[in-house]
């Protein structure tokens, strides 16, 4: 199991909230969540790909590209540099180290960075690059070094520090065994205060072999057993992108708690969200001479004195049965607390007692935290296999914060899968399905409607086989969020025009139309009678329009000026709609600017008074 859970090391610090729940208590700030791109800017990195595919050199740019605009709009507040390793050219702040080129330093992102790193795509950028930075030996020692004394120097507090290295070369110091031995002494050194050390490595001729040299650098997950580094080199341009994605994300336990299995026999375990709803970020408020961001700060006033009023003088309420119940803040916490954080084995029941209705909420992801109870991934593992076997799910109690109320949950067992590569796709653990209170069920009284035929249902079962596709999530991005980051990107680049998207989500017709041809028309005919047609007019435009004439129209009311001016003393001259209005407008001869229901009573009021 350590393969999975590798990457979510002592990540339980400012936990996400649940999905609809707020967080209880204060927000603990770990730091700035760091990311540093060491990029081989070697002559091998520039060799074209066949059938005209980008240098590995500029898919590598893409993808520090893709991250740069995607951190600026979902993550401002993180760190990221740009180091180049292997140049002829040297810039460092410390002006200690040859052939490392610092391109961008550890600080917050910008468009500016965003575009000077578009500069170096392309055969343009390769040719930017080969003036600016050029290419020549190779010293991953003194990256390392550099990129160590980038984090060392920041004076913001950091949090999560990662490191990148994109390179297609398995062996960047030619076999010199002195400074394989330096750089890995160094990356080991890198990895003792924290940084996560990940290798993107990219095709070359001949294949990659990360066992040369490189799988002494990089972060090795828990178990020693495991390489991690089972998959293939980076061919495609999706391939690294993805791969980048998946490194780069934050990954924290929403909780860590203690499954309580029986009495004293506790498993320590780490809930995950493994989907949260994206949403568009929200506005910042900003002083409009300075456009620096302003603090909104609330106060509480007494109603009758206008005197302040601190957090203890405020006390909280609730009416019951005509009665104001009044509670301190105290009580209200000890009301709210049932018990401590945890989850609580109750029993097991077969999965078919699960039904699809009880999903009422996402579900949360189950994980042993073995840091925090030694022997739990053993116990952990045994109760998911047994539970496999013989498939059933655990019901359990659950509270996953303080102070939060109790829920059933269900642990549904959930296997490991591996690809044909050994690469884990499918991590096993529990799958934490929320379970409805007796309140929360509804009893439904559905509409009697005719059954259909069994040759109505045959021809929809045909249309439901022709129409099948296999879908895949994360197959398909919110167009609305999409378009609204095209537009954001738009703005902060001085670009002309935001960059256009498709919309997945839209129903591909000439398609399906294909693929059903006559089926759907053959459908309409067992469903509909002979004479519908659902582009008709409605049944009474249609008898008028079959007489010769149109529609009867209701005759206007028209409305004297003594009712008009009585109306106006009584006060009730706005309980009149528009359309009389406007005709008491007209017979009275004033002429007004504008239509809202206002500004003619308005008019009507001045040409009555005078």
């Amino acid at each position: 199991m350590a393969e999975w859970n590798a990457y979510f090391r002592d990540e339980d610090d400012g936990e996400a909230p649940e999905e609809g729940e707020e967080p209880e208590g204060d927000y603990k700030v770990t730091g700035r969540d760091c990311l540093v791109f060491l990029v081989d800017a070697s002559k091998e990195m520039f060799i074209k790909g066949e059938d005209g595919e980008p240098t590995n050199f500029d898919m590598t740019m893409q993808v520090v590209r893709s991250v740069y605009t995607r951190k600026i709009i979902s993550s401002r507040g993180d760190l990221v540099a740009l180091v180049f390793y292997g140049t002829k050219q040297s810039q460092d702040p410390t002006k200690s180290f040859k052939h490392v080129y610092v391109y961008h330093n550890l600080s917050e992102l910008g468009a500016k960075r965003v575009q000077q790193v578009d500069a170096l795509r392309g055969e343009k950028g390769a040719l930017l690059a080969a003036e600016t930075m050029g290419s020549d030996e190779t010293s991953l020692c003194d990256a390392l070094w550099c990129c160590a004394n980038l984090y060392r120097d920041c004076k913001l507090r950091l949090g999560h520090k990662r490191l990148l290295i994109f390179t297609c070369r398995d062996q960047p110091h030619g076999g010199d065994s002195v400074k394989d031995r330096q750089a890995r002494t160094q990356a080991s050194d890198l990895r003792e205060t924290g940084v996560v050390i990940e290798l993107m490595h990219l095709m070359k001729a001949g294949g990659f072999d990360v066992s040369l040299f490189f799988r002494d650098v990089i972060s090795p997950p828990e178990d020693e057993s495991e390489l991690g580094l089972q998959h293939e080199p980076c061919e495609k341009l999706a391939d690294l992108q993805r791969r980048v994605r998946a490194k780069e994300q934050k990954k924290r336990t929403m909780a860590k708690l203690n499954l309580c299995l029986g009495e004293g026999v506790n498993v320590a375990v780490g809930m995950y969200a493994v989907a949260v709803t994206a949403r568009k970020p929200g506005a910042i408020r900003l002083y409009r001479e300075s456009n620096e961001p302003v603090r909104s700060k609330s106060r509480t006033f007494h109603t009758e004195t206008g005197s302040l009023l601190l957090p203890s003088e405020i006390k909280k309420a609730q009416v019951y049965g005509n009665k104001q119940i009044v509670m301190e803040k105290d009580e209200v916490d000890a009301i709210k607390k049932f018990d401590d954080p945890g989850l609580f084995l109750i029993g097991f029941k077969a999965m078919e007692e699960l039904k699809v209705h009880h999903h009422i909420r996402p579900a949360v992801f189950l994980y042993p935290a073995e840091g925090e109870v030694k022997g739990s991934s053993c116990l952990f593992s045994a109760l998911l296999t047994k539970c496999v076997e013989r498939n059933v799910f655990a019901l359990c109690r659950c509270i996953s914060r303080r102070n939060y109320p109790p829920r059933f949950v269900a642990l549904v067992p959930q296997e490991e899968e591996l690809d044909e590569g050994k690469v884990q796709t499918t991590p096993p653990g529990f799958n934490v399905i929320y379970l409805p209170y007796a309140d929360d069920l509804r009893n439904l009284d559905p509409p009697q409607t005719p059954c259909a035929s069994p040759t109505q249902v045959d021809k929809m079962r045909e249309i439901v086989h022709k129409l099948r596709f296999k879908y895949r999530s994360d197959a398909f991005e919110n167009p609305v969020l999409q378009q609204h980051y095209r537009n954001l990107e738009a703005l902060a680049l001085d670009m002309m025009a935001p960059d256009d998207i498709e919309d997945l989500i839209m129903p591909k017709v000439d398609q399906i139309d294909r693929r059903l041809g006559p089926l759907v028309q053959e459908f309409k005919d067992l469903v509909y009678p002979a004479d519908y047609n659902p582009d008709n007019k409605s049944a009474a435009k249609r008898k008028a329009a079959e007489a010769g004439g149109t529609a009867e129209k209701k005759p206007k009311v028209a409305v004297s000026e003594d009712e008009l001016r009585a109306r106006i003393q009584q006060g009730t001259l706005g309980k009149m709609t528009v359309p009389l209005l406007k005709e008491a407008c007209k017979q009275l001869g004033v002429r007004t600017t504008g239509t809202k229901k206002q500004e003619l009573m308005d008019a009507l009021v001045d040409k009555l008074a005078t």
